[in-house]
């Protein structure tokens, strides 16, 4: 990993849920050396990326992450189309759905929205790392990807995330088979345990996945007849994202869940 890399790799460590970050955690989240955590935020901070907070005793995103961001959505703005989608789709389930991103090589949560329906959801976090392997989301996006993407990820190391994680390649490239054929990925305690969670793939302009949108649940809550439901809701609702973005599905994705 080259220094630009490894410096922006520290970005994705704040989080909603984590807006400050001092020196030491980062140190302990990037399993870098103090010394290079140190030099690296330096060098952020001199760009704008990164500013000091509470006394310079602590880290926060800068101004120019949020002129990038705003460029970003002024050029494709799918964060302000995705929160209707989103609304739509958590008040047609009556579950958590969110949005994920591909940032790099990683897989962000964007955006989410949740149901009043049941007082037990699932909780997000906005720009969250998820999990490739771990997740509906990841499973997804690694069907859909290049192939040479997907082999990246799944020729690395897999950790796992709960006693559920599937952790084997070969394994997962059979589930990435028959998520092919359907259009839609399942994935039952593989990050968080006993989340039950769909997702199915945003296409971009060029046809290429540009990231997922999700329905998660308490697993407890999900019956078969449930399960079809909120996969036939996540085809429409992501058929509705892509077009509203100017995406297009792929020729190989499944003619009726791009019908």
């Amino acid at each position: 990993m080259g220094t630009v890399s490894k410096a922006l790799s520290l970005l994705a460590y704040f989080t909603h849920g984590r807006p400050e970050i001092g020196l030491s955690d980062l140190t302990r989240l990037s399993g870098m050396n103090k010394a290079t955590v140190y030099r690296l935020m330096g060098e952020l901070q001199e760009s704008g990326f990164i500013e000091q907070a509470d006394g310079d005793r602590s880290y926060r995103l800068g101004p120019e992450v949020l002129r990038l961001a705003a460029l970003r959505e002024a050029a494709v703005p799918i964060l302000s189309v995705s929160r209707r989608v989103l609304k739509d789709l958590s008040e047609e389930t009556g579950e958590t759905t969110h949005l994920s991103l591909l940032q790099g090589s990683q897989l962000n949560s964007l955006s989410h929205a949740y149901s009043p329906r049941h007082a037990t959801r699932v909780m997000m976090d906005d720009a969250e790392v998820l999990s490739y392997h771990g997740t509906a989301s990841g499973l997804a996006v690694l069907a859909f990807a290049e192939p040479e993407f997907s082999e990246t990820i799944l020729t690395a190391p897999l950790p796992r995330h709960t006693a559920d994680t599937v952790t084997d390649p070969g394994a997962i490239r059979t589930l990435l088979d028959a998520i092919r054929q359907s259009g839609v990925a399942q994935s039952v305690g593989g990050f968080e345990a006993e989340v039950h969670s769909h997702a199915v793939p945003v296409f971009g302009p060029d046809a290429r996945v540009i990231g997922a949108l999700a329905v998660a649940a308490p697993a407890s809550r999900i019956s078969d007849a449930q399960a079809a439901e909120i996969a036939a809701a996540l085809l429409r609702a992501g058929q509705t994202l892509t077009r509203r973005i100017g995406g297009a599905a792929p020729a190989h994705y499944p003619q009726q869940a791009a019908a």
